[in-house]
């Protein structure tokens, strides 16, 4: 019974962050960057980034996940922040969408630019 609410939270909790992305996506990102390096790689280089809980303490959650038209998506908890980072003709774009633009936002943008 206990394993059935955890998964029934998360299920609810991972529908709540996708409409937020969903809504995010309909506007211009807070910042678009290209690198040279693959798709896979820059994601998992993004998460790994923002779990720095010396550079963003208790709060320091990300998440990987394929991405809704290919690539992949690297969000933090309530999909605060996130980039989508897709495999383009002339290399690797990343889309990054902040719901604030605060010290945070730009934090983890300047975490997000030392994978390019």
């Amino acid at each position: 019974m206990r394993m059935l609410m955890v998964a029934l939270a998360a299920t609810v909790l991972a529908g709540c962050a996708g409409s937020v992305m969903n809504d995010a996506r309909s506007q211009t990102p807070y910042k678009t960057l290209m690198s040279d390096k693959p798709e896979k790689v820059v994601a998992q280089c993004v998460q790994f980034a923002w779990q720095d809980e010396a550079v963003f303490g208790v709060d320091a959650a990300a998440y990987l996940e394929a991405g809704q038209k290919g690539g992949s998506t690297v969000y933090t908890r309530s999909a605060e922040s996130f980039v989508d980072v897709t495999t383009e003709p002339s290399g690797t774009a990343l889309k990054y969408y902040a719901q604030k633009d605060d010290f945070v936002a730009k934090r983890r943008l300047a975490a997000l630019a030392t994978c390019l």
